[in-house]
């Protein structure tokens, strides 16, 4: 038997910790419950001194390739460690060094906006946009001590002063996602934050919660102390979920759909599957009510098109069971229900996407069909325009004896052409000759320039992506790592489970009972729901702790692993036997080029014959003066 008890009272004590970690990160209606960590005015003070140091650094547009190469002349280390001072303000013992990384997001942002104002200097602000990022990231990457960097300088909310008040406090993770700043993002340091996030390792400071710390129970070994209904908020917890309900949704409709009941009855399976639809609707409108239109984007829209086919498919099998018995309207509404269910199958399959891409590979690839769709809004709106021309030309043929009679054969016959299969032979009866001129001129236009303007942008937007994958992939990451610790919920009830809170515990109880003994009634509710998958995650979250006591008695990382180059490092001595000297002598410097580097050889060459030459004439002049005597 689970002491619920004891589990609950230890979940209490450490309830504001881990309650809602990120909650401000996606924009939502809600007042923001922090501050900013330091005082927007001296924050803005700091990002302005940044983009003015990065305007002298930058006056006059360069190659990029000059400010993203590894080594680079511009972004240098004296820039680097100006740029990590500006928080230090002299004659002043303050330092607010911890805000510079959010400091150059905004400044990066401030640039963006700068090149759309002034596009006759845009290529020059994108540049210097791009150094705030490589400036970020090599700040990041020089940062020895993590905790700081991930609880003071990565997590900590920080605010801006715009039109004389202060910005919604926001923190550098939250800001390198929503400006897509990949370099950042793809920084080591970053993506240790993210990895603590996406395991649950950082959550709030009890005290402060601009400020985040280490998971109270990490270390702890003991089985019960992570039998937690709260630790399903860590992400991973609730990704691994998605997908198993996300499965068994797709399970429940292809049982559904080969199963047909031709008297138009619900059986459990379609029971259960209808079921599931309303607690993903019911999720979908509650985001969208606590966040506002910053929640719709492609998925949304995707999943909301899926579910209204299933709501209409449930609303035409209601209705045919209204009516009689093996009688024509029935079969008729049972017939077009299934219909409408089998029509959404290329969906369910599609849907499984949206958790996959957790992998590499899908990730990848979702990330190169959004900037695809993306660039298609070109051509669909230049594909707009020409249909309509050519439209109202065809059907003003057609009307010249005042009587529309071809406008179904004009919209299919436009339609086939622009899917790659014209009918040239129907046109020659068509308002001869200047119909058939005209299909000849759409066919061209659509198939011979629009299709490979197309073309042109899905081929770009293809070799965009796949020349920075890695880096594009840990975005989508972490961008869906945030999207599960700032969810808008205080409680995690994932659809379809999210129909109990609604009719179980909202509805019935939340208007009247104390928020405490509310709280205690959705802990119990959610432990008894999440008991058989928190019993696998106790029990992960015991070994793991297991391993970081151990990676801790060896003063390494909390998340280091011993692999088997690392196994026998400790025993070789390369300095013993001369090993390090020989490789020292024989590495070549990759920092500087190499006509650089003999450059610098020959200067110095050039000094020591100047010395040499300056030594020998004092020799000169007083040999010169023994002859005379």
């Amino acid at each position: 038997m689970v002491n619920w008890s004891s589990v609950f009272d230890w979940k209490h004590r450490d309830r504001r910790g881990l309650h809602d970690e990120l909650s401000a990160l996606l924009p939502s209606h809600r007042e923001p419950d922090t501050v900013s960590a330091i005082p927007a005015r001296d924050v803005t003070f700091v990002a302005l001194r940044l983009k003015y140091q990065l305007e002298q650094v930058i006056p006059c547009e360069l190659p990029e390739d000059r400010i993203t190469a590894p080594h680079s002349d511009v972004i240098n280390p004296a820039v680097i460690k100006t740029a990590k001072s500006a928080g230090k303000v002299s004659g002043s013992d303050e330092d607010h060094g911890s805000c510079v990384i959010y400091c150059l997001l905004i400044v990066k942002h401030w640039f963006k906006r700068q090149a759309m104002l002034e596009l006759w200097d845009a290529d020059l602000h994108e540049l210097r946009a791009t150094a705030c990022e490589v400036l970020a990231k090599h700040i990041i990457e020089d940062e020895d001590d993590h905790n700081y960097l991930m609880e003071e300088v990565l997590l900590k909310r920080y605010s801006i002063v715009v039109n004389g008040e202060d910005t919604k406090p926001a923190n550098a993770v939250e800001k390198a996602v929503d400006l897509h700043a990949v370099r950042v993002i793809g920084s080591s340091g970053y993506q240790k934050c993210i990895n603590h996030l996406w395991r649950g390792w950082l959550v709030q400071d009890e005290d402060d919660p601009s400020r985040f710390v280490d998971y109270k129970g990490k270390t702890s070994t003991n089985y019960w102390d992570h039998f937690d209904p709260d630790r399903m908020r860590v992400p991973q917890y609730q990704n691994a979920l998605q997908v198993l309900i996300s499965i068994i949704f797709l399970g429940l409709y292809t049982g559904a759909i080969n199963t047909i009941n031709p008297g138009g009855e619900l059986d459990v399976v379609e029971g259960l599957l209808y079921i599931f639809t309303a607690g993903f609707i019911c999720d979908e409108a509650s985001k969208f009510i606590k966040i506002g239109r910053y929640y719709f984007g492609f998925w949304n829209i995707f999943n909301t098109t899926l579910y209204t086919l299933l709501v209409i498919s449930f609303v035409l099998r209601i209705i045919g069971l209204g009516h009689e018995w093996k009688s024509e309207e029935r079969v008729h509404y049972n017939t077009l229900s299934y219909n409408f269910l089998a029509f959404s199958a290329p969906m369910f399959w599609m849907r499984l996407l949206l958790y996959l891409d957790g992998f590499r590979f899908f990730g990848a690839m979702l990330v190169v069909l959004k900037v695809m769709m993306k660039e298609s809004l070109i051509f669909f709106a230049l594909l707009i325009i020409v249909l309509v021309g050519f439209f109202q030309a065809f059907i003003g043929m057609d009307q010249v004896d005042e009587n529309i009679t071809a406008a179904q054969f004009i919209i299919k016959a436009m339609l086939n052409a622009i899917m790659g299969d014209p009918d040239f032979d129907s046109w020659g009866n068509f308002a001869p000759p200047f119909g058939l001129i005209l299909y000849y001129i759409y066919n061209f236009v659509i198939i011979v320039i629009l299709l490979n303007v197309l073309i042109a942008l899905y081929n770009s937007a293809y070799e965009d992506i796949y020349e920075n994958a890695i880096d594009e992939f840990l975005a989508l990451f972490a961008q869906k790592t945030l999207q599960f610790v700032r969810a808008p919920d205080e409680n995690v009830f994932i659809a379809p489970f999210n129909l109990i809170e609604i009719f179980g515990l909202i509805i019935p109880f939340e208007w009247w009972m104390p928020k405490n003994r509310y709280e205690q009634l959705n802990d119990v509710v959610m432990g008894v729901i999440y008991s058989p998958l928190l019993c696998i995650t106790a029990l992960l979250e015991t070994r793991t702790a297991r391993i970081v006591r151990w990676n801790r008695s060896r003063q390494e990382a909390d998340d280091d692993t011993v692999e088997e180059w690392e196994q026998l490092e400790g025993e070789l001595d390369v300095e013993g036997t001369g090993w390090s000297k020989r490789v020292e002598e024989t590495s070549p410097n990759v920092i500087s080029d190499a006509a650089l580097t003999q450059l610098k050889e020959l200067k110095e060459q050039m000094k020591e014959l100047k010395s040499m030459v300056r030594e020998l004439r004092p020799q000169a002049h007083d040999g010169a003066d023994g002859g005379r005597a």
